[in-house]
């Protein structure tokens, strides 16, 4: 039984104090949504030690969005896998389409910063999607196979049973465009196929989240797809309301 798994991305928006705020929220309204939710907050680095202090008691886990891929050393302002775990982040955001679009992340980094990853227990959500004009060439399945192949075919066996793996249609992320139900299925079962050309029947135990423009409104119904396991959300995880409201998604 694959793990269902909502996690919220707050990339680069609210200030400590209004992380808490939030937080707080997700945790007074985690009882009204089924157990057999997993939910993930990951805030900017500068508020993981206060939204630890305010997940304490429940079953919410931490996420960090990014880490270095060295161990430590001379990198000015990086931030290294040893140090969100020591802050109690048992995820970590890898390869989102911003960090490769804007930062230049290359499979080359991601394999690194992996290695940082398990070496200090952290599960990495590793991010795959297409461009708009990538989707728009037909090229969308070689893209993702490529972003697969080049990162987490590095993994042993032992390693991939502790990855989650996010598909975001970069052209729906931020847009309000939303691929369709349809759409979603179609690549997250292409992506259990590449992954179980490697790693055999352990592929169909891994969850793949759907990563573009998720919300209440259309989280039922994304989520009933055989191969759709949850959701990595941006917008909609900084309204504690609407980001519990997807995780009833899986009870609809």
């Amino acid at each position: 039984m694959r793990k269902k798994i909502v996690a919220g991305n707050w990339k680069m928006n609210t200030l400590p104090a209004e992380g808490v705020e939030l937080t707080k929220g997700v945790v007074a309204g985690r009882g009204e949504v089924c157990k057999c939710v997993d939910f993930i907050v990951c805030p900017p680095f500068t508020h993981l030690s206060t939204v630890a202090e305010a997940l304490k008691g429940s079953d919410i886990a931490l996420g960090a969005q990014n880490c270095a891929a060295e161990e430590k050393g001379a990198y000015t302002g990086e931030v290294a896998a040893s140090m969100i775990a020591a802050l109690g982040c048992k995820y970590v955001i890898l390869g989102h389409s911003e960090r490769r679009q804007y930062y230049g992340e290359t499979s080359a980094t991601l394999n690194k910063k992996m290695v940082q990853a398990y070496a200090n227990n952290l599960t990495p959500i590793y991010c795959v999607g297409e461009n708009l004009e990538e989707r728009e060439a037909g090229k969308h399945f070689d893209v993702v196979k490529a972003q697969i192949e080049e990162v987490v075919y590095n993994l042993t066996a032992e390693q991939f049973k502790n990855l989650v793996i996010a598909y975001e249609p970069v052209w729906a992320i931020g847009t309000g465009k939303t691929a369709t139900a349809e759409q979603a299925q179609e690549i997250h079962a292409y992506i259990r196929k590449v992954l179980a050309s490697k790693f055999g029947a352990a592929a169909d135990e891994c969850a793949i989240l759907y990563g573009g423009s998720c919300k209440p409104s259309n989280a039922a119904e994304i989520f009933a797809k055989e191969d759709v396991d949850g959701g990595l959300i941006g917008g909609a995880a900084l309204k504690a309301e609407d980001f519990l409201a997807i995780g009833k998604g899986f009870e609809k």
